[in-house]
């Protein structure tokens, strides 16, 4: 879906495909007929975004395989979907029943990462609309902190300022420009927008800035006008944003609470959980540490579970999602050209919201995608969608 902000500006939107669990070529292709093309016809839209989730073993067969390749563009083509951005944060096996920490493997200090990145971006250059010039890509924030050190964000900044020469080259070989964003992450080794000021500072911001999650800055307790302050003041681009939802507890020790909040516990995906107290914000790993006493549960807690975005109620940051999308939006010019609607968690909500088969998750993303619109709409952009 494409939109024009009032100063003329095209901001193109999409929904993530790690919601869905293709991990082979094959796979992605067959994924676009049976939830894209359903999606694009439930919203009733000429034409759809997809950010496309490729597993490492998937992009190198794309790029290996030109038949692959061709049929995975025919497809985009037959059922009118577009792609101009990649989510490269999990590099396989992201529907594992337990991915937990293993998403951030393999790291920034590991050359497979960077390895992997560039693939998407030759990839990327294959897939481009024939009228959009760039694409973008998201990446985890160099690592997990556990075990990382100075040493870590030494080797990680050379690996991104190899990447950046690679975009450089790849951009003045084929006239397409793809750029990489650090997608800051509670318990990483960059957890915050001022984590990603510090790291990124000295990259070439042509090739190198952030990917603003929502969800991830709600939990964090960031603020979204005081963050993308920072960040252009630290001349930091956003490369682009994902539209995301946090689960919230306003009282978490009440009884109703946390029985509600257990509804939430679950093997596959981490659910970082933060607290802001006196002293700063607490956090702990998962939320089923922070129930069992890991955070003294005396004020608000905000938890790393990706609820669906038109979910509203005190349950959700919907609220501060709806100032981010303002602050990068709502301004003369757009902060970011590239959104991305992101909940990978349908398959992991309560059994009583949870998706039982194809359909009601077509129709939930559908729900969130609808949603997403209108906000835009109310900040006064155009839906150009062709």
């Amino acid at each position: 879906m494409r939109f024009r902000h009032p100063n003329s500006s095209i901001v193109h939107l999409s929904y993530c495909s790690n919601v869905h669990s293709a991990a082979d070529a094959e796979g992605v292709i067959a994924q676009l007929a049976r939830f894209a093309a359903p999606l694009r016809e439930t919203l009733g839209v000429p034409r759809l975004g997809v950010g496309l989730w490729l597993a490492a073993p998937a992009a190198a067969t794309l790029l290996e395989n030109s038949s692959a390749l061709s049929r995975l563009r025919s497809q985009l083509d037959r059922h009118d979907l577009e792609v101009v951005t990649f989510n490269g944060f999990p590099y396989r096996a992201f529907h594992a029943p337990v991915v937990k920490r293993a998403v951030y493997i393999p790291d920034w200090t590991d050359r497979a990462r960077a390895d992997y990145t560039l693939d998407l971006a030759r990839l990327m250059v294959s897939l481009l609309p024939d009228d959009v010039e760039g694409g973008s890509i998201s990446t985890l924030p160099l690592g997990w902190r556990v075990g990382w050190s100075e040493k870590s964000t030494d080797l990680a900044r050379y690996a991104l300022e190899r990447v950046a020469r690679e975009l450089a080259k790849l951009a003045a070989r084929t006239g397409h420009s793809v750029r990489l964003g650090l997608e800051p992450e509670p318990g990483c080794a960059v957890e915050t927008v001022g984590g990603a000021t510090e790291v990124l500072r000295d990259l070439d911001p042509n090739w190198i800035g952030v990917c603003l999650d929502a969800c991830h800055l709600a939990v964090q307790f960031e603020e979204p006008q005081t963050s993308l302050a920072a960040l252009r003041s630290a001349d930091v681009p956003i490369v682009k944003a994902q539209i995301s939802n946090a689960l919230r507890a306003a009282s978490p020790r009440a009884s109703a609470t946390e029985a509600e909040l257990a509804n939430f516990v679950e093997r596959r995906f981490l659910h970082q959980t933060r607290e802001r107290t006196p002293a700063g914000v607490a956090g702990v790993d998962d939320l089923e540490e922070a129930l069992v006493g890991g955070l003294p549960g005396e004020n608000e807690w905000r938890v790393h579970f990706h609820t669906p975005v038109h979910h509203s109620g005190d349950n959700t940051t919907q609220r501060e999602l709806i100032e981010t999308i303002d602050a990068l939006l709502g301004g003369e010019a757009p902060a970011t050209t590239h959104l991305e609607v992101e909940t990978y968690t349908w398959s992991v909500l309560p059994p009583d919201e949870r998706p039982t088969n194809d359909s009601r998750l077509v129709e939930g993303l559908a729900h969130e995608l609808s949603w997403t619109r209108d906000r835009l709409l109310k900040l006064g952009m155009e839906d150009i969608t062709r």
